[in-house]
This record gives structure tokens, C-alpha cells and sequence, in this order.
């Protein structure tokens, strides 16, 4: 199979010239790959998935900030077709893999990207490369709140951003585990639609009655931890409706607002607040455990970890397509795609 594809001369990329919330801070330009060290691959790209994380990255807010000009984008998909050395790489020539980008590297807006081996997983016939291209930062991120969830031995849960992609992704996943949750929404549609998908506890942070409700409904469950992708004023106004003891576990702030956090919260009802980011989780795992998660998750591709498809963008229109996304992030994910098949 690989032999099918030559290691091109150059190819097309989606580079970050500034870290700018302005239009036009990134350009379709032509590079010329680089030699493989020992334990990379070259990966064909069919598709790069757009997160939250890749739009506050371009704007320099997120967490990590790259030596620019770079390729945006932290996970996707494709094809091995040519590995630098080393047991690992070598195995995976050929081979159909979901990705993540390198901490000092390109990312996959583009036609061909450099990675480290370890940071692939074979995809089986039963998973497609779109769905692969979705397979690391939501299914991980959610499997890895609601591990927390488990061990710390909570008996239920307070998300925000509930109709997210990755709020549906943890309410699918509770529910098979047998774990309540109670999700939090902004607006009367979004309770209906998750209603629809199987939740008993829906909540809208928009209605008067809101505080009494989730004050009521926490304390009946004992739901003493709030998995928050939000920040701003939300995390305090639940944090305080909730049990005494509860705790918040930070992951997004998709407010872009500092956390409103009364000190006597934490002073007469023993409440925390934590934050969970998964380029420094991952790292602290063994790639055993890597495996087996990735595993489990990919053994749940097909419904618990489904992730809804909005839109597919060629590359020369990834600008459309970062924009597509921005303005409607709770219809699904939005793909730069090559468009290529196996």
C-alpha cells in the first residue's frame, strides 16, 4: 500500500504567519518536507479536525505557543508512507492512523505532516479516517473526566457545555457506565436535544430558576464534581449551588472569562477548584495505559464516541472552514480534508 505514494517533493500547508484573532493570519503555502528522524513517520493527511483548543491556539491563547510560522492543528488522520527508523515507526508504514500533531511541530492543515510514531494508532477497517481524524482530543479528554469521576468515587456529576461534542460524548459514556449527570445547557433547544440523546437532568443556566434547580437536583444525586468546559461567572454560580465538599475540574473556557470564585466558598464549604489539560495528562500516562485507552475508545467509535460530522473543507478553504466551526460549534465537527481515499 505505501508504495502507492511517493515521498513528494513538496507539498501544500495552512501556515500561521502571527498569533492574531484577525482574519488572514494563516496562508496556503508550499514546503518542502523535512528529513525523518529516528522514530517519526511521514503521515499523508486525509483529514485534520478543528477543536476549541485549535482556534484559541491561533489566537495565542491557548496553552502552548509553537515558533512561528507553523501548521496549525493538533489531531487527524492518514497514511503512513514513510517511517525514520526505529521498531515502532517501521510498523506502522502503511497503515491507516489517527494522530496527534508534535508539541514543536506542524500540524495536520495540510497535505503531509511529520509526527512521532508513538503519538499514532492504527485505525481497524471499521473505523473511517474522519472519524479517526476525531479520535484523540474529545474521546480522551472524555474518558479521562470520567475516570476521574470513578476513582475519586463521586456518585454523580455537573457538566457544562453539555451539547458540545465533547458534552455529548460524556453523557453517552455516563450512561453506559451507569453514571447520573446532570448537564448544563444555555438555551431551551439544547435541552430538548439532549433529552433526545438519552439524559434524565438537563438544565438551563439561562432560566430564573436555574441556581434552585441544580441546588435541589446536586444535592438529591450527590453530585460533588463539576467537569467545566466554560469558565467565567458559570463555575462559581454552580460550584456554590452544589453539596459541600464539591469539587470543579476546569478543561475549557469557552467564556473566555476569569472564573468568578466567592472565597467563602472554599473557606466554610471545602470547595475546590482544579484544571485538567490533556498535553500534560497524557504524558504522565504509560503507553500501555495509552493503548488500552485507545483502545476502549476505539471499541466505541460507533456510538459512545461518535462524533457527528457538520462539514468537510478542502485545504485551500480552511479559512471558511476555521470560520464554519467558530460560529457553529455545537452542530458537530468541522474537518480540513484532502479528500483522498484508501
Amino acid at each position: 500500500m505505501a508504495k502507492k505514494f511517493e515521498i513528494p517533493k513538496s507539498y501544500l500547508a495552512y501556515e500561521l504567519k502571527e498569533y492574531s484573532n484577525e482574519p488572514g493570519r494563516a496562508k496556503i503555502v508550499e514546503k518542502e518536507p523535512k528529513p525523518l528522524k529516528k522514530g517519526e513517520v511521514l503521515l499523508k493527511v486525509h483529514s485534520g479536525s478543528i477543536n476549541p483548543s485549535d482556534l484559541m491556539f491561533m489566537r495565542g491563547l491557548y496553552g502552548i505557543k509553537k515558533k512561528l510560522p507553523v501548521v496549525p492543528g493538533f489531531e487527524g488522520s492518514g497514511l503512513v508512507i514513510a517511517s525514520g527508523g526505529g521498531w515502532r515507526a517501521n510498523s506502522l508504514v502503511g497503515k491507516p492512523v489517527a494522530c496527534v500533531a508534535p508539541n514543536k511541530g506542524d500540524g495536520p492543515y495540510a497535505e503531509y505532516m511529520i509526527t512521532d510514531a508513538y503519538s499514532c494508532f492504527t485505525l481497524g477497517k471499521d473505523v473511517s479516517l474522519e472519524q479517526g481524524a476525531c479520535l484523540f482530543v474529545n474521546p480522551i479528554t472524555a474518558w479521562a473526566l470520567l475516570d476521574q469521576v470513578i476513582r475519586e468515587k463521586h456518585k454523580a456529576y455537573v457538566q457544562t457545555a453539555a451539547a458540545s461534542a465533547l458534552g455529548k460524548m460524556l453523557l453517552r459514556l455516563s450512561n453506559k457506565k451507569g453514571i447520573p449527570g446532570i448537564h448544563v445547557v444555555r438555551r431551551k433547544e439544547q435541552v430538548d436535544l439532549l433529552k433526545s440523546l438519552g439524559a434524565e437532568h438537563v438544565l438551563d443556566s439561562s432560566s430564573p430558576n436555574f441556581d434552585r434547580e441544580l441546588r435541589v437536583l446536586s444535592n438529591k444525586l450527590n453530585a460533588t464534581i463539576m467537569l467545566d468546559a466554560v469558565a467565567g461567572e458559570i463555575t462559581g454560580r454552580a460550584l456554590a449551588a452544589m453539596p459541600y465538599g464539591s469539587k470543579c475540574v476546569v478543561y475549557g473556557a469557552l467564556s473566555e472569562e476569569p472564573i468568578s470564585y466567592h472565597a467563602g466558598l472554599g473557606i466554610f464549604q471545602d470547595k475546590k477548584i482544579e484544571g485538567y489539560w490533556l498535553s500534560s495528562w497524557m504524558p504522565r500516562q504509560s503507553p500501555f495505559k495509552i493503548w488500552k485507552i485507545t483502545s476502549e475508545i476505539r471499541s466505541l467509535l460507533g456510538k459512545e464516541f461518535q462524533t457527528q460530522i457538520a462539514a468537510k473543507y478542502p485545504l485551500k478553504e480552511a479559512d471558511k472552514a476555521i470560520q464554519e466551526y467558530a460560529n457553529n460549534m455545537t452542530r458537530g465537527k468541522v474537518l480540513i480534508s484532502n479528500g483522498w481515499e484508501l
